[in-house]
């Protein structure tokens, strides 16, 4: 078995049950590949996480701030986004430590991202199974609350069309615009490009399976690109 006894030291907790934590950091493309493996993998640990971690950061924002249902839900969604997510387990050391399929070790980008999110809510999911909804609390405000400060000053909260959008205005009098450049793959499985452009100025690219996510995907890159962020 993995000897998980390095990321218990960087997570802070002890796991009675160290299962928990193996089965964790374990993707479902790795069982496919090793089906004798004892434990099964994260994503009824993550489905747990993913309401634990809501909860927590849902109470810490109705007992700190007392602005309009509509911002606190923004907030809230700037700090369990997959990108703040992934964030954390990064900071954490949880990467190497993933149990992935050889095909899935070698995604980056988004793809790992994703994984890297879902890790984080499976860990607190483990955690909270473990060792109860304090330990998981006291986790989560020290490696996920400490974070809204700066999502706040910055305005992170606000969505990444809407921010460069209003800085597209505001900077130059201009509303960017979006166009699919490209569309591959069955209907089931359809993959997006969108470039964002101002004017006629193509100014980034993004992909995502629907045209939404691309173009959200393309407006962080352009925020990027253009120096907004």
């Amino acid at each position: 078995m993995t000897d998980l006894s390095g990321l218990e030291q960087q997570l802070g907790a002890t796991f009675e049950n160290r299962d928990l934590l193996l089965q964790a950091l374990t993707h479902r493309s790795y069982l496919n590949e090793h089906p004798n493996f004892p434990l099964g993998h994260n994503e009824r640990l993550e489905f747990l996480g993913d309401a634990v971690i809501e909860l927590v950061v849902t109470e810490y924002l109705y007992r700190n701030y007392d602005n309009p249902e509509g911002e606190l839900t923004n907030w809230r969604a700037s700090l369990v986004n997959a990108k703040m997510l992934s964030e954390v387990a990064r900071e954490l050391g949880v990467e190497p430590y993933l149990l992935l399929s050889r095909g899935e070790a070698k995604e980056t980008g988004k793809a790992r991202q994703y994984i890297l999110a879902n890790a984080c809510e499976s860990v607190v999911g483990a955690l909270y199974l473990d060792q109860g909804m304090r330990k998981a609390k006291a986790f989560l405000s020290r490696v996920l609350l400490p974070r809204l400060p700066h999502i706040l000053a910055n305005h992170l909260y606000i969505d990444a069309k809407s921010r460069f959008q209003e800085i597209a205005q505001e900077r130059l009098g201009i509303t960017p615009n979006y166009k699919v450049l490209e569309e591959v793959g069955p209907d089931h499985a359809k993959r997006f490009t969108v470039g964002i452009f101002l004017g006629r100025d193509l100014v980034a690219s993004g992909g995502g399976s629907s045209k939404q996510e691309a173009q959200m995907d393309a407006a962080e890159n352009a925020l990027k690109a253009k120096g907004w962020v």
